[in-house]
Parts: C-alpha cells; sequence; structure tokens
C-alpha cells in the first residue's frame, strides 16, 4: 500500500499530550551522571563517547588487559545521543542488512554471517555475565511486503541467504498476519538472529560494567582538540586534559575530531514515537505474541516493535538532512514528522485507533554511503576511530570497537584482513552541493515507493555505483 501523508483529525488527537523526550530515557533507574574531568591526568586508552562504541571499546579494553589504563570521556551523559534514542534491534547483520552486504562484498559474506552470528552471542553472554537489567530478548525481526513487488524480493532474500548460513523463513500472507495482525501485510521474511533490548539501560549496564572493571569514566567532559605528541597524543577538554598512548573516536554523528571524516559521514535525523501501554483487547486486535521486531519493505520503511510493558514503538520513514551537516537539539522536535508517523501507524493498524502516543523525540544517525560501518586510524596509528552504523550500531557497535583495538594494537586478525574494514564509502560532495543532492535523492525514493518500487534514472546511476540509498 501507498501510505497517505495527510494527517486526520482523529490521528492529530493521538498526539495531544504527548511528551518531546526519549521514552528510553524517561527512566527512573537513570544513573546519575559522574563529575566532569578538571585536571590533566594521563592513560593507556583515551575513549571519546560513551555510546554503545565508545562503551563496547572501553569495556573489552579492559578485558583484554584488566592492567590498561582506559579513560571514558562523554560530552554529555551516557546513553544520551543514538544510544539512548534507537528502536533497540539488536541485529546479527553487521552490514546493514544480507542485501547490502551480498551487494559489496558477496565473496566475504559467508564470513561476516558467521562473525555477525558470534557478535550477537557475545552481546548475551556480556548481558548475563554482568547481570544487565535490559529486556533483552532474541525475539527475531519480520520484514513486511505492503506492496505485490516486494512480495518477490522477499522470497528471493530468504532464498538466497541459506547459502551463506542465515536462516530466514519465508512467510505467506497467512503466515505473517497470523503472527501481527494487519490488513497491510501481503507476506514476508523472518530472521531469527535479531533481538529486542532495552536499549538506554543496556548502555547503562555496560557503563557499570566499565566502571566495575576500573575504567575512569568522565561525563559532561567535552573533547575540544587532539594534539600528537612524540609517542603520545593530547586529549584536551573545557577544564582539563588527558595524555594518553592511544585513542579511540567513538563519536557517532557529533561532529567529527578528524576533519576528514566529515566527507564520508551525514547526520541524519530520524524521528519515533512510543505508544501508551495496549489494553488486552488491543493486544488480541493484533496477535503480536513473539514480539517480534518488524520493519517493512519500502525505502522509506518504518520500523516497530513491542516494549515490555505492551507498548509500541513505532519509528523511521523520514531520514532528515539538515544543511551543513546541522546538529542541534531543537532538530529533535519535527512536529511534521510526528504526525505522518501516527498516520502511517493507524493506517497499519486501523483496530488501535484511539490510541495515543505518549512519547515522540528525535535522533540523529551517522550514515554513510555503503551504510554500515567503516574504520581507519589517523596520527601514525595512534587514533583510531569507527563511524557510519546508519542506525543498526547497537548489535554492530561490539563489532566495530573489537576492530578499532585491534587497529590500535596493530594486530593482524580475521577482522582486520576483511575487505569491508580495509575499504572506505565514498565521500559525500561537501555543502552547497551535498544538501540538494541528498534532499533530491530522498525525492526519488519517495517517488519510487509511490511508484510500485520503479527506480528513476538518478537512483539507477546511484545503484550502478555502489551508492544506493534508503532511508
Amino acid at each position: 500500500m501507498s501510505f497517505s501523508n495527510t494527517p486526520r483529525p482523529e490521528t492529530l488527537k493521538s498526539l495531544a499530550d504527548v511528551k518531546l523526550t526519549p521514552f528510553w530515557l524517561d527512566d527512573p533507574n537513570k544513573p546519575e551522571p559522574v563529575s566532569a574531568l578538571t585536571e590533566k591526568i594521563t592513560a593507556d586508552l583515551v575513549v571519546v563517547g560513551a555510546g554503545f562504541t565508545g562503551l563496547w571499546t572501553a569495556l573489552q579494553a579492559k578485558q583484554a588487559d584488566p592492567n590498561r589504563d582506559v579513560v571514558l570521556l562523554e560530552a554529555g551523559e551516557t546513553a544520551i545521543g543514538a544510544s539512548g534514542r534507537n528502536g533497540g534491534f539488536v541485529a546479527s547483520s553487521l552490514t546493514h542488512s544480507f542485501n547490502n552486504g551480498m551487494n559489496r562484498w558477496p565473496k566475504e559474506m559467508p564470513r561476516l554471517v558467521d562473525l555477525g552470528h558470534k557478535n550477537l552471542d557475545g552481546i548475551e553472554a556480556t548481558i548475563k555475565q554482568f547481570n544487565i537489567d535490559c529486556d533483552f530478548l532474541r525475539s527475531g525481526e519480520i520484514n513486511v511486503a505492503t506492496e505485490e513487488y516486494q512480495v518477490d524480493e522477499l522470497r528471493k532474500e530468504a532464498e538466497e541467504s541459506a547459502a551463506v548460513g542465515e536462516h530466514i523463513q519465508f512467510l505467506d500472507q497467512v503466515q505473517i498476519r497470523a503472527r501481527v495482525n494487519s490488513p497491510t501485510y501481503l507476506a514476508g521474511i523472518i530472521d531469527p538472529s535479531v533481538a529486542m533490548v532495552n536499549p538506554a539501560r543496556f548502555a547503562w549496564g555496560l557503563r557499570s560494567a566499565c566502571l566495575q572493571l576500573g575504567v575512569r569514566l568522565f561525563e559532561t567532559t567535552q573533547v575540544s582538540a587532539l594534539e600528537e605528541r612524540r609517542e603520545s597524543i593530547l586529549i584536551k577538554t573545557q577544564y582539563g586534559m588527558v595524555e594518553s598512548k592511544q585513542v579511540a573516536l567513538a563519536t557517532n554523528a557529533f561532529p567529527p575530531l578528524l576533519k576528514r571524516l566529515s566527507f564520508y559521514m551525514v547526520p541524519v535525523y530520524d524521528y519515533v514515537l512510543m505508544t501508551e501501554p495496549l489494553s488486552r483487547p488491543q493486544r488480541e486486535a493484533i496477535g503480536w505474541q513473539g514480539r517480534e521486531g518488524v520493519g517493512d519493505g519500502g525505502n522509506q520503511f518504518h520500523y516497530y516493535r513491542t516494549t515490555e510493558d505492551g507498548r509500541i514503538l513505532w519509528g523511521g520513514y523520514d531520514a532528515i538532512y539538515y544543511r551543513n551537516n546541522g546538529v542541534a537539539p531543537q532538530l529533535e522536535n519535527h512536529p511534521a514528522s510526528f504526525s505522518r508517523l501516527a498516520e502511517h501507524f493507524f493506517q497499519t493498524f486501523p483496530q488501535l485507533t484511539g490510541l495515543r502516543f505518549t512519547h515522540a523525540w528525535g535522533g540523529v544517525i551517522d550514515t554513510c554511503s555503503r551504510y554500515t560501518a567503516f574504520w581507519g586510524k589517523a596520527y601514525g596509528g595512534k587514533v583510531a576511530y569507527a563511524m557510519g552504523y546508519t542506525g543498526l550500531g547497537v548489535g554492530a557497535s561490539r563489532f566495530g570497537a573489537q576492530v578499532m583495538l585491534d587497529l590500535l594494537d596493530n594486530k593482524k586478525t580475521e577482522r582486520t584482513e576483511l575487505q569491508m574494514v580495509k575499504s572506505k564509502p565514498f565521500p559525500f560532495p561537501p555543502e552547497p552541493f551535498r544538501s540538494p543532492i541528498i534532499n533530491f535523492t530522498r525525492w526519488s525514493l519517495d517517488q519510487a515507493d509511490q511508484n510500485a518500487g520503479k527506480r528513476n534514472l538518478w537512483l539507477k546511476t546511484l545503484d550502478a555505483l555502489g551508492l544506493g540509498f534508503d532511508s
């Protein structure tokens, strides 16, 4: 079906009492922030950014060598960025979907699939080891077709994925609606190698594990500059500094400390709604007993899942770029996106008409032209970075952290020998060209969604160059 972008009056009523704050962060269990750095200290490893990538980097560094002096610096509070604002999908995929991986690294896919499965197992093991209370559930993820042309695409993905070790099952219309009841569903596939999690509690649990192992954490500590010394890097903050042998940059979509990285990454804003808890009749009307994550098959797609207390998180579709790589708190509130999302929600689940939304928020995603993480080193190998997850970093960030540590320690490993790790995405053009190109691409994708998936010449050209884009 083609979603209408014009909200009805009853749709707007569902947003009447919404709180403009991330649901996950609106939690009494949120830890109190620790103090800022106010002096000069030394360290073996400094990690910049206390989101998932930074937390995994600090934790795994200490696990590998308990004597390694690790300092973690966060500009705000732990998980305040993308790590506390996402849908909580923990995918085994390291390549932002099977199809994206096959299009880019077909020969490596069996290895990448295996590494991804092991990575998800490692995440679950860490949650159990440190007794992290984050509603981790290996529920799987369903991808649904809402247009006829998408049905064959899903069937093909299920067939091809088996050859590289995935266990994706095709579901016909009867089977998919038996799992989740929406009149818009025509078919689906289910990938069992995806888990759901409360992302903020997960991040806070990793934070606690880091502190338990002796990582020194400083929050409200904005890094302003890196300065190379003979055998070290000086990390300057607003009130203090750290001299460290090594630095790992995990700053996601925020302005990079290495200026050249701004050519490879653009920040795009994603918007999310959370409903009130469903009543028993409402839950029975939609089924969805397995609590699977769900995504639909458009270029501009929605992702959604249920929570432990019976709510529905509903996000995606819009992926908005603001000129000059704009990142600012005021961009987290976008009423047009919220009302559009709400309208699409009730088109998907008309049996839930009358349900209210309690929370609405936005978050910034670090996207790159290949939609999956990339890595590199700077300052003679003393600095490493990982970025570009494009919205699937909850799971892949653990792997990304491992690669960073391999690079910093100059280790030749199975991970570092991957072409995915050795290569870089195609850079984006600078402004003033960047904004109109991105926005024209988004318009083209919308037209494709309105025209049975048929891509115009511009999108076909991007596909041919390996730059195919979706939301």
